[in-house]
């Protein structure tokens, strides 16, 4: 069974030093998507926008300046009040949003008790899918695997 955990906020779009617009927001973990992050940016258009990037990346940005290229997040002040700024990046263009971090950081902590940091691997099945991938296939690699030298090989070397 998946779990979702999902926060509607309301992040500022920053235009300019003295301009931001309010733009609503949904961030939404996933218990099947365990490294992931993801968030919906309601712009007025048809269809919202659509980000998704690592977990870890948004927590360590909550206390220190964190990734680069495409997704960037660090901490800030804005009127007294902490916020989490972050700098997205596409081919369409440039943004930066301003997220109120006591509400980035409650909803960070519920997803960090759903799923604890380090435990992302189990839910993936990434060890039972690499011991099936290596499971031994009883005599049927022998059976795939050339009993004669490769014609480009001139070795003698089994």
């Amino acid at each position: 069974m998946h779990s979702v955990v999902e926060r509607e906020l309301e992040l500022k779009l920053v235009v300019s030093p003295e301009r931001a617009v309010p733009v609503p927001a949904r961030l939404t973990y996933r218990t099947d998507d365990p490294c992931a992050v993801h968030i919906a940016f309601h712009i007025g258009s048809e269809r919202p926008v659509h980000w998704t990037f690592a977990r870890e990346l948004l927590v360590e940005g909550v206390f220190r300046a964190s990734g680069q290229g495409d997704v960037r997040v660090w901490p800030a002040k804005a009127d007294g009040r902490g916020v989490v700024m972050m700098a997205l990046t596409s081919p369409d263009g440039d943004a930066l949003l301003e997220a109120p971090a006591a509400a980035v950081s409650a909803w960070l902590e519920r997803t960090l008790r759903v799923v604890p940091p380090g435990s992302e691997g189990e839910r993936l099945g990434i060890d039972g899918g690499l011991a099936e991938l290596l499971a031994p296939t009883s005599g049927r690699a022998e059976e795939l695997w050339p009993r004669e030298q490769w014609p480009w090989d001139g070795s003698t070397d089994g």
